[in-house]
């Protein structure tokens, strides 16, 4: 191939480059347009809900944290929330041990 043709190949492609940078460049900008419009009228957003967390969700932490040598430190998170065992903490109380236990390092 002569050396003439590659460089008309070249600018093909070059070509071919910018037109596609354009349509890209055009599209963003219609993009950016959207969202302002948008935010002029309120949504309103849903109250995300809150998971609820189950007793094996907290065994397997609590687990995790034990095997990681905080036994003697679980023991005491139990007895705070009245319990000596984990199945005697009140499913309400669930959210805020898992938090506590988190914390331990």
């Amino acid at each position: 191939m002569s050396r003439t043709k590659l460089l008309l190949d070249v600018v093909t492609d070059l070509q071919n480059l910018a037109g596609s940078l354009q349509t890209i460049a055009e599209v963003l900008a219609s993009n950016e347009e959207s969202p302002r419009t948008e935010e002029k009228t309120p949504v309103k957003k849903a109250k995300p809900k809150k998971k609820k967390i189950s007793l094996e969700e907290v065994r397997t932490l609590l687990a995790q944290k034990s095997q990681a040598g905080f036994t003697a430190d679980i023991k005491k998170l139990l007895e705070k929330y009245g319990a000596t065992k984990l199945s005697e903490i009140e499913e309400k109380d669930y959210e805020a041990l898992m938090k506590d236990a988190e914390e331990l390092q």
